[in-house]
């Protein structure tokens, strides 16, 4: 069966790989004459499986032993509110950095709990670009100092870490890990759902450093307690238990590709194919500062709005899927994570160059 190219910014595409071999182990995981489904996930079984992917995560991130990682529901959406929740330790308030809409919906959420200082912001300038950390103006005081490392509608990333000082830096990384090394000692915690770049839905990623847990907000429901789920194992209710399973089986996949060095060479290499397009074309444009480019999430407009539906009709015809911006941007936008193979991004910009010829 024919696949398409799926530039879905999330749920996306999956190594084909990983989605064969669970095929393969549907009905029964290795001789176990169950499905991962159907496991408990108090049995041998799956306890094997999550401590696997746990081990398979801390080598591929080079997570050092005083961090915890935690399997927990509710997507990224959900940590929002479980930062603050359980990192303000007493304090009463917190420093972010507003680079898109996910960065914004961080907000909004944390001033549910405490002051928030907005220490920089490019919402002026429609999100353009990350703040340079000269013009940030961060609280002293502050719990934590929350980015949105990549923002997954606007296209910008951070490339650099920032400097905090001994103010913990707390990241939302879910449309950029494990596309690249990241040194996990420059942050306090490390938030990310899984649907973009690890596995399916449901499942989200906390790796949160030991000293910061332990003194959330006696609010705080018992499964957002990050030191509950971390004495528990991230069992202290039913984990999501299959999407930890293809988590795992991304994990040992990124480790047979050569590991994150490796996939950060292809990843730049496939936002470079578009990239560089851009600036040979004056039909497509990137609205993004060129610093501040995303390696995973590329969007960009037409001459005109006009030809919008066009486009996208034709290329899904082509079979490249989920083109179209998110909608409260418009345009387009392609989501070039880890498992969209290189001829997928060459497809699209044959694709790209075929269709400025012919309406150019």
């Amino acid at each position: 069966m024919a696949r398409v190219f799926n530039f879905s910014a999330g749920p996306a595409v999956l190594p084909e790989p990983v989605l064969a071999q669970a095929a393969a182990e549907m009905l029964d995981w290795h001789g176990s004459s169950m499905s991962v489904m159907e496991m408990s996930h108090r049995g041998k079984e799956f306890i094997a499986i999550h401590a696997q992917a746990e081990a398979d995560l801390r080598e591929l991130m080079g997570i050092p032993a005083n961090y915890k990682v935690l399997f927990l529901q509710g997507g990224a959406s959900a940590q929002f509110a479980v930062v603050p929740m359980n990192l303000l330790r007493g304090r009463s308030g917190a420093d972010y950095i507003n680079t898109g809409q996910w960065s914004k919906k961080a907000i909004s959420e944390a001033k549910k709990f405490c002051k928030v200082n907005v220490a920089a912001s490019s919402e002026s300038e429609g999100y353009t670009r990350a703040p340079k950390q000269a013009e940030w103006k961060l609280d002293p005081d502050a719990a934590y100092v929350h980015i949105t490392s990549n923002e997954t509608i606007g296209g910008v990333e951070f490339h650099w870490v920032p400097d905090t000082g001994s103010v913990p830096l707390v990241a939302d990384m879910s449309s950029h890990i494990l596309s690249r090394p990241m040194d996990v000692s420059r942050y306090g915690l490390i938030y990310a759902g899984a649907q973009k770049n690890i596995g399916p839905a449901g499942l989200t990623i906390v790796i949160v450093r030991d000293d910061l847990m332990g003194q959330a907000l006696p609010v705080t429901p018992t499964v957002f307690d990050y030191k509950v789920q971390a004495d528990n194992d991230s069992m202290s209710n039913t984990p999501a238990t299959y999407g930890i399973y293809i988590a795992g089986l991304v994990f040992q996949w990124l480790k047979k590709q050569g590991g994150l060095a490796k996939m950060e060479q292809i990843n730049r290499a496939k936002a470079a194919l578009l990239y560089d397009y851009f600036e040979q074309t004056e039909f497509y444009r990137s609205p993004v500062a060129r610093d501040d480019r995303s390696l995973m999430n590329i969007p960009f407009t037409l001459r005109s709005e006009a030809l919008d539906d066009a486009f996208l009709k034709e290329s899904g015809a082509q079979g490249l899927k989920q083109l179209k911006g998110h909608r409260s941007v418009g345009g387009m936008r392609a989501s070039i994570y880890n498992a969209m193979p290189i001829e997928g991004v060459q497809a699209l910009v044959q694709f790209m160059r075929e269709f400025e010829r012919k309406n150019g």
